[in-house]
């Protein structure tokens, strides 16, 4: 099929591959644009652009497509049989959607209705579901709302973290939708009216943790939010991030936030307890829990939330 490809982030990648490798005529990828990164603030280009560059494909990076005559004229000029988008991070205006021979294809990372929005991988993990997938869609004008073409799923374990669900979701949106490009044209399902969900864009905020939520929510935050937009506590005015826990058998009645043991065991809400196993202290690289302790002790009886006018 002739076909134009939207997509920007890392996710974006193997879907891209996979639609080159199974033969398609790709004739214009396009991405978000340059954006500084690095100390030296340089135009780094996304995922995408390098895998399509390296590819040979064309890429064009608008800043918008709504009201952007120019770029409309040419996407109808491309002369589509259809336009896949993977984590694009722009909103195509309705005379884009309608352009292609059928439609315009999204590669979503949720189990539609469930998880309309922006970051539905973290928002999977943060909740507890036992399992989550790719949805292949037929996109309209609303958020996550069009027909469902395509569907698999993955179980949930309470080890899985932002960064394996995304790797594997990301190899899954690929496979689908090279699969679901050989069944077209097919007519979709409606998305049911019940079940619907949405999350909203991420902040660094969603990763302040807050030691009175049970050792399973905090566990929950930190491998759904690890590693964007992180996981963070303070200890006497410092921010600390998180990078792994481990949930324990072990009940206290410590205040939630207090290190009751010497290898970081602290209290958590309900009387549970977590380990933490890897941790960043300001100005250094993520370690290893008992790599930090060797540099700096953090004793019993501490307490991990309180900012300075608190103790």
């Amino acid at each position: 099929m002739r076909l134009a490809f939207m997509g920007t982030p890392d996710f974006a990648v193997p879907a891209l591959r996979a639609l080159h490798q199974a033969g398609h005529e790709i004739v214009a990828v396009y991405s978000q644009p340059p954006r500084p990164a690095g100390r030296g603030k340089k135009l780094r280009p996304s995922p995408v652009q390098c895998a399509a560059e390296e590819l040979g494909i064309a890429v064009r990076t608008p800043l918008r497509l709504r009201n952007n005559t120019d770029e409309l004229a040419h996407f109808r000029n491309l002369h589509l049989d259809a336009a896949i988008v993977a984590a694009y991070g722009l909103i195509l205006p309705q005379d884009m959607l309608d352009a292609p021979r059928y439609g315009c294809l999204n590669i979503h990372a949720s189990l539609l209705p469930r998880w309309r929005g922006a970051a539905p991988i973290q928002a999977a993990i943060l909740a507890g579901d036992s399992e989550s997938g790719v949805t292949i869609m037929q996109m309209d004008a609303g958020l996550d709302t069009g027909a469902m073409l395509l569907r698999d799923r993955v179980a949930l374990t309470p080890h899985t973290t932002a960064t394996s669900l995304h790797d594997d979701l990301a190899a899954m949106g690929g496979r689908l939708i090279v699969e679901i490009l050989r069944q077209m044209p097919q007519a979709g399902t409606p998305q049911p009216d019940t079940g619907v969900t949405y999350v909203q864009r991420l902040s660094r905020e969603d990763g302040r943790i807050d030691w009175t939520a049970p050792a399973s929510h905090i566990d929950r935050q930190v491998r759904a939010l690890t590693p964007w937009p992180g996981t963070f506590t303070t200890l006497d005015g410092q921010v600390f991030k998180i990078g792994a826990t481990a949930i324990t058998t072990d009940k206290t009645q410590a205040v939630p936030g207090t290190v009751i043991d010497d290898s970081l065991l602290v209290a958590c809400g309900s009387g549970t307890t977590l380990r933490i196993t890897r941790l960043q202290r300001p100005g250094r690289g993520m370690m290893e829990a008992a790599d930090f302790l060797r540099g700096q002790a953090i004793s019993r009886g501490t307490r991990f939330g309180m900012e300075p006018s608190d103790a």
